[in-house]
């Protein structure tokens, strides 16, 4: 007789088990996703509005907050929404989703910190060739090659 048995969802640790505590855990999440939100944001319309931020520096921190951005909205909606509706569950494939999501954005911002320090690298110990080795195309091959090293 084969085992027809099937995953289909997980059951996720709950992080209080009163109701006061959940709705606690609830609003705290919230504030530090709307934070996350917030700060993120006014860094992007920051770089984005003034000109005078159109710099290698700015252009990674501005690629930096866009991956911080999604890999807070990958895991804390749901904890937030287990929270507030009293749930434990996650389907197979949102697990499969958010670890995916997760490892794909974490990973992201550790190859962009690897180019921020080269870009400081250079900024530091060989200021007069930072323009002919930082120009906005070495930036721009750079920021593609970090988001497309994700594809492998």
């Amino acid at each position: 007789m084969p085992n027809s048995s099937s995953i289909s969802e997980f059951l996720l640790l709950a992080l209080a088990d009163t109701r006061q505590l959940q709705l606690l855990h609830f609003w705290l999440l919230l504030g530090i996703y709307l934070a996350a939100l917030l700060g993120n944001g006014l860094i992007s319309t920051a770089v984005a509005c003034d000109h005078r931020l159109h710099t290698p520096m700015y252009f990674f921190l501005l690629n930096l907050a866009l991956l911080d951005l999604g890999c807070i909205s990958t895991t804390l909606p749901k904890a937030m929404s287990n929270a507030l509706w009293h749930t434990r569950a996650i389907s197979y494939a949102g697990c499969a989703a958010q670890v995916f999501f997760f490892v794909f954005f974490i990973s992201a911002e550790y190859f962009l910190l690897t180019i921020m320090s080269y870009d400081r690298y250079v900024a530091i110990c060989k200021p007069l060739h930072y323009g002919t080795l930082l120009g906005s195309r070495a930036c721009a091959t750079m920021a593609a090659a970090e988001w497309n090293s994700q594809q492998r």
